[in-house]
């Protein structure tokens, strides 16, 4: 599915996110807050432009992917980056490989997230930070209603218009309803091994940045 969308993805997410995703992916950036000499694995990175900040600030990262189209796509556009193919529920990388482990709007595509959030641990420092950027849900009800007729009613005409694969963002909205509301995701998180795990809520909990620390020992 997400080979089929890969050579549109990034235009379909700007436009249906009304220009959002952008700011969303800075603030992602700076609440992992990697510097120079450091090494930031980016999951479900797809096309990479989630990687693009860190590569450009001479930060070491490799974005990482299920989707061979994805990363084809990314590649193309940005060779200097490290593309890998890889799954979340068993990474091809090292114990303790990264400084911080990342992932954007990707782990409600997992079969297994729990198990993703683990393998994340287990690929990352001690002492390293889990930054993760979801759809969640929004805080103020009216709003949640509104949001929910939008999702499931506008979105999937909306894609059928301008995408090659419309039943993908069909499958994009019925995931984003299904999915746990913010604490619900802090427990997985750190029921996973991670601690301190703290979220901040975007565009009125539409999307929620949370971030955790890998213990020490």
């Amino acid at each position: 599915m997400f080979d089929d969308v890969a050579a549109r993805y990034d235009v379909m997410n700007d436009i249906l996110s009304m220009g959002q995703t952008r700011r969303w992916r800075k603030i992602v950036v700076d609440a992992v807050g990697a510097k120079r000499g450091q090494r930031v694995l980016d999951l479900a990175a797809g096309t990479g432009t989630s990687s693009e900040p860190y590569a450009d600030a001479g930060i070491g990262v490799v974005a990482c992917d299920f989707s061979q189209g994805m990363l084809k796509v990314g590649k193309r556009r940005r060779p200097d980056i490290d593309f890998v193919a890889g799954d979340a529920t068993n990474l091809p990388f090292a114990d303790n490989s990264f400084d911080a482990s990342t992932i954007s709007f990707g782990l409600r595509n997992v079969n297994e997230p729990k198990k993703a959030l683990a393998e994340m641990l287990r690929v990352t420092k001690p002492g390293g930070t889990l930054v993760i950027a979801e759809f969640s849900h929004p805080t103020f009800a009216p709003f949640r209603t509104v949001y929910t007729e939008y999702l499931m009613r506008a979105l999937p005409p909306v894609a059928k218009k301008i995408s090659s694969n419309p039943t993908a963002y069909v499958y994009l909205a019925e995931s984003i309803r299904a999915w746990p509301a913010q604490d619900g995701l802090a427990s997985w998180i750190e029921d996973a091994g991670w601690e301190a795990c703290r979220y901040r809520n975007l565009s009125g909990g539409i999307v929620a940045v949370h971030r955790a620390t890998k213990p020490l020992a």
